[in-house]
């Protein structure tokens, strides 16, 4: 029968909920570190592909992360998602978090406490007696705080059985109205998942009265099969992020839980407000921003999830592409025609072509892409989509970055020691920088020191090509590391070195937004 939810109204029982935390639980992750700009066209992209409930971050970690659950809470005041903000169980946190998203039309306060032994008594130092007063306590000030409160069980997969029924109980009669368990370590295998759900449904009084949620650590892989057990387990609530960013290995990937919901509709008879045509967008716009490809090998959203090589294989998808695709492409927005522009398109086409591959571009950043597109069809005798989607991460998501550059000249030949010289733009001030290194990109690197100083550590320098060809774009990664903090920048540039450099500054960038942010408190992983 239908569930009442002070958020939602009357549920279907066969109706997922779709909960976000790539703005929470995806940002912690090393070198994720996202702007308050960057965060609110994240959240706008999550809503236009239908999530309904958007984790936005944690309210009383920093200024910045309650600026910007506030920002996003503002942003969504009229209409849109459920705006939620996380909250350990001291009532500073509680009230900081109902502060924070007040401003939403929807809103949700997210509550948690350790319930395991080895977490209650070695991270908290407590008595179970006194951790189940605190689920009581905890749940109840939320609850006067917001209709919809959310409670989760860290390390609920290692609870014991009994108190983690009383636990649930406790918040329950205290008003939660969405349980959470969460596979906090990536430790359960999916019929552990089954179990514990099944028990809860079965021996905690009101759990069909309340959704149940899944949150699942991808340690050993499974993040998205364990939520898939959770639901066939009666769980009707997953929590995942864009390409499955996250703490250490990353959480449920969105993408392959919706398409695993769609494509075995046979096995899971479930449904969800999800605009699949635009995961590939949302994929690509997180990429954009954190600086983090995907693997191309990855489920729905890589670029050989569709690719054949095999001739047995392509023999088969040429007569029938359901041999060998249990999905269409188009199904998830990728586009089934990939080379289209030249030097000689028009700004009309080229308009065309960024709204199919998922991009909508105000006038301004509309310019700044066709100028570089232009730029780079000069260059090229060909255009591809991967060209388009890697000039616009590089030039249109870069535009309010605090350093900039304008500039760069390498010398360089055998037998000749590399120089560079080049200009950066610096919070609207002009630095230049000249230096000599062991190669160009070493060079290029230390002029940019040498324009704008600064003591970090180079850890990881990776260069792939975008497209095949010897006019084919470089995509640069660069890996930063500042106190143990750590950045990684991208660029892309038919010259190699040119990308290295956009790829040292963009990481710099994020390292700068780095230092204005002190990191979360170490109790808000679950």
């Amino acid at each position: 029968m239908p569930i009442t939810h002070p958020s939602f109204g009357s549920l279907e029982p066969d109706r997922v909920i779709i909960f976000d935390t790539t703005l929470r639980d995806g940002e912690q992750s090393p070198g994720f570190s996202m702007n308050l700009e960057e965060k609110l066209r994240m959240a706008e992209m999550l809503a236009e592909l239908g999530v309904d409930v958007i984790e936005a971050g944690f309210p009383i970690a920093s200024p910045g992360d309650f600026e910007a659950v506030q920002a996003i809470a503002r942003r969504f005041a009229k209409s849109g998602p459920v705006i939620c903000g996380l909250a350990r169980t001291a009532p500073a946190d509680i009230l900081r978090a109902a502060e924070a998203i007040r401003p939403a039309a929807r809103k949700r306060i997210h509550t948690f406490v350790s319930t395991s032994p080895l977490h209650m008594r070695v991270k908290l130092r407590m008595e179970p007696e006194a951790v189940l007063e605190l689920v009581t306590a905890s749940v109840t000030l939320a609850r006067n705080h917001a209709e919809d409160v959310e409670w989760s069980a860290e390390d609920g997969t290692r609870t014991e059985p009994d108190f983690l029924c009383r636990c649930v109980e406790a918040a329950i009669k205290a008003g939660a109205t969405t349980i959470n368990i969460p596979d906090t370590v990536g430790y359960a295998l999916p019929a552990d998942i089954t179990r514990i759900f099944t028990m809860l449904r079965e021996r905690v009084p009101g759990a069909d009265q309340v959704i149940l949620s899944t949150h699942n650590h991808n340690d050993l892989g499974l993040a998205v099969a364990n939520s898939l057990a959770a639901l066939q387990a009666g769980a009707r609530q997953i929590e995942c992020t864009i390409n499955g960013i996250g703490e250490r290995a990353g959480n449920a990937a969105l993408e392959e839980a919706v398409m695993a919901i769609r494509t075995r509709h046979d096995a899971l008879p479930l449904q969800n407000g999800i605009r699949t045509q635009k995961l590939l967008a949302a994929s690509r716009l997180l990429a954009a921003i954190t600086g983090f490809d995907v693997q191309p090998n990855k489920a729905i959203v890589g670029r050989n999830a569709f690719a054949h090589e095999s001739g047995i294989h392509q023999d088969g998808v040429l007569k029938d592409a359901s041999t060998y695709e249990i999905m269409t492409p188009e199904s998830v927005g990728w586009t089934t025609n990939s080379l289209v522009l030249g030097k000689h398109s028009g700004r009309a086409a080229f308009r065309d072509r960024l709204k199919a591959l998922g991009y909508e571009l105000g006038e301004n950043q509309l310019n700044d892409a066709f100028r570089r597109f232009k730029e780079l069809a000069d260059r090229k005798k060909v255009v591809y989509d991967e060209d388009i989607a890697a000039l616009v991460d590089d030039e249109v998501h870069r535009h309010n970055d605090r350093v900039k550059l304008t500039a760069l000249t390498v010398a360089t030949g055998m037998g000749a020691k590399p120089m560079a010289t080049l200009t950066l733009e610096v919070d609207g001030e002009r630095r230049d920088g000249m230096a000599t290194g062991d190669g160009a990109v070493d060079a290029t690197f230390n002029a940019i020191r040498n324009a704008f100083p600064h003591d970090v550590a180079l850890k990881l320098f990776a260069v792939q090509s975008v497209t095949g060809g010897t006019d084919a774009q470089a995509r640069v990664t660069v890996r930063l590391e500042e106190n143990g903090k750590l950045v990684d920048g991208q660029g892309a540039d038919t010259d190699t070195i040119v990308a290295s450099a956009r790829a040292y500054v963009h990481a710099l960038n994020k390292l700068l937004v780095k230092r204005e942010r002190r990191a979360p408190p170490a109790a808000a992983a679950q």
